[in-house]
C-alpha cells in the first residue's frame, strides 16, 4: 500500500509540474488557474483541531487563505454563515470517515490531516476572484451557496467552492437573509426533486405530507410545495401550528395531542411523505401513501453515516446498502415506493430558488443572528435546538472589512 501511494504521489507531482501556467503580467507561477494577482496567505476564521463539544472551537486571524486549485473554482469573501444542526454534529465527529475520504479518497494523507476543520454550510457573499474555466460569474457578484460538509466552511473571511455549487443571491434578501437559506434548500430540493421525483409542473393538486414541519426543511418545503401548487399536510407541536399556517400549511396536525398516526389515518392518503423525523415514523407511514400509483416516502433521517462511522467506509456502505434495498423491496410488493434523501450541493438548484425567493413565493425565517466573535455562543443557541428559523451569523457587516 506505502509503495501504490508513493507512486501516486509521484504521478500527481509530476501531472502538477507538467500543468500550463499562466504567463499573463501580474500572476504568480504558483497559481495557476486563478484571473486575480492580489495574494494574500492568511486570514480570520473559526478552526477547531479535534472532534468534540464547544471548547473546540478556536478563532484564528492565521487560518490558511484559500488557493484556487482547479479552473472551475471560486473564491467568495463571506458577509454571511449559516449554523445548522448538522454543524453542530460535525464539531462532535459526525460523519468523519465519509467526509475524510471524501477529501481524501486515495487515503494519501495520515489520519487527522483533515485539521484544523472550518464548520459553516451556508453562504451568502461576494465573488472575490474566479478560476479561468469560470464564465458564469465575475469578481465582485454577489452569490449564496450549500456548502458540502467536505469543504472548509463559511465561519471565515473566504471561502472556496465549485462554480456549480454557487448562485447569484436573490436580489430581495440581504446577505444576512440570504445566508438562512441555501442548505436547507439544496436538502429539501434534493429530496423533493431529485428522489421525490416532484417539480413546479406535475405537483398541482398532490397532497403532500410533511412530517417534522418547523424545522429547517420543514419550513422551506411548506413554502415550495405551496409556490407549485400542492396541498401540505404537515405534523408539528401545537405552539408551532400558527407559524406553519403562516407559510402556508393546509392542515396541521399537532404530534404532542396524542398519537399521530390515528388523525393522519383519517385524512385522505397522500403522494408523498417527507420525513424529518425518523423514529418509528416508517412503521405507519408508508400506510398512509396511495398504493399503487408512484406515491413515495423520502426519510432525510438515515443511517448511513452512523454506518460508515461505526463500520469503516467499505463495511458501513454494505450495510447502508443491505438496508435500503431490503426496505424498498418490502414497501414495493405493497405499492409504493421507499426512498433515502441526501444533502445535494447546487448552483442550478438555488438560481430556481432564487427567482421563487425574489417573486416573494419564498422567505427567509431567520432565528437570531450573532457576530463573528460570538460564534461559540451561536453553537450553543443550535444545541439548545430551536424550531423556528436558522441561527446566522454575520461575518463582515456590509460594505466593511473585518
Amino acid at each position: 500500500m506505502a509503495s501504490v501511494r508513493h507512486l501516486v504521489c509521484r504521478w500527481w507531482l509530476c501531472h502538477l509540474s507538467k500543468s500550463p501556467t499562466v504567463n499573463t503580467p501580474g500572476f504568480r507561477r504558483s497559481k495557476r488557474f486563478s484571473t486575480c494577482s492580489r495574494r494574500r496567505t492568511v486570514m480570520p476564521a473559526w478552526v477547531m483541531d479535534k472532534y468534540g463539544s464547544n471548547d473546540v472551537l478556536r478563532f484564528t486571524k492565521n487560518a490558511s487563505f484559500p488557493v484556487i486549485t482547479y479552473p472551475n473554482e471560486v473564491i467568495v469573501k463571506v458577509f454571511a454563515a449559516g449554523l445548522n444542526p448538522h454543524d453542530v454534529s460535525m464539531r462532535g465527529g459526525y460523519g468523519a470517515a465519509t467526509f475524510s475520504m471524501k477529501r481524501d479518497p486515495l487515503n494519501i494523507k495520515q489520519s487527522g490531516s483533515e485539521f484544523p476543520v472550518t464548520l459553516g454550510r451556508e453562504v451568502s457573499g461576494v465573488i472575490m476572484e474566479c478560476g479561468l474555466d469560470v464564465k458564469y460569474f465575475r469578481e465582485g457578484d454577489e452569490v449564496w451557496a450549500a456548502i458540502p460538509p467536505w469543504k472548509q466552511g463559511s465561519l471565515a473571511e473566504f471561502v472556496i467552492l465549485s462554480a456549480n455549487e454557487v448562485s447569484h443571491k436573490p436580489k430581495s434578501l440581504s446577505h444576512l437573509e440570504a445566508a438562512a437559506i441555501p442548505y436547507v434548500a439544496a436538502t429539501t430540493w434534493s429530496a423533493l426533486v431529485n428522489t421525490g421525483g416532484l417539480s413546479k409542473d406535475n405537483c398541482a393538486k398532490k397532497r403532500i405530507l410533511i412530517l417534522g414541519g418547523s424545522g429547517g426543511v420543514g419550513t422551506f418545503a411548506i413554502q415550495m410545495m405551496k409556490a407549485w401548487g400542492a396541498h401540505v399536510t404537515v405534523t408539528c407541536s401545537q405552539n408551532a401550528e400558527r407559524f406553519v399556517r403562516g407559510l402556508g400549511a393546509d392542515h396541521v396536525v399537532d404530534y404532542t395531542a396524542g398519537p399521530v398516526e390515528e388523525p393522519l389515518s383519517a385524512l385522505e392518503k397522500f403522494d408523498l411523505i417527507l420525513d424529518n423525523v425518523g423514529g418509528d415514523a416508517e412503521r405507519w407511514a408508508l400506510n398512509l401513501l396511495k398504493p399503487w400509483s408512484g406515491a413515495k416516502y423520502v426519510t432525510l433521517v438515515t443511517p448511513f453515516l452512523q454506518n460508515t462511522d461505526r463500520l469503516g467506509i467499505a463495511d458501513g456502505m454494505m450495510q447502508t446498502a443491505v438496508t435500503v434495498a431490503s426496505k424498498a423491496l418490502k414497501h414495493l410488493v405493497k405499492g409504493v415506493h421507499y426512498r433515502w434523501g441526501f444533502f445535494a450541493p447546487s448552483g442550478p438548484a438555488l438560481d430556481e430558488i432564487r427567482e421563487m425567493v425574489d417573486a416573494r413565493q419564498i422567505r427567509p425565517v431567520v432565528e437570531e443572528t450573532f457576530d463573528f466573535s460570538q460564534v461559540p455562543q451561536a453553537f450553543e443557541k443550535m444545541e439548545k435546538g430551536h424550531a423556528r428559523g436558522k441561527t446566522v451569523v454575520q461575518i463582515i457587516k456590509e460594505g466593511n472589512d473585518l
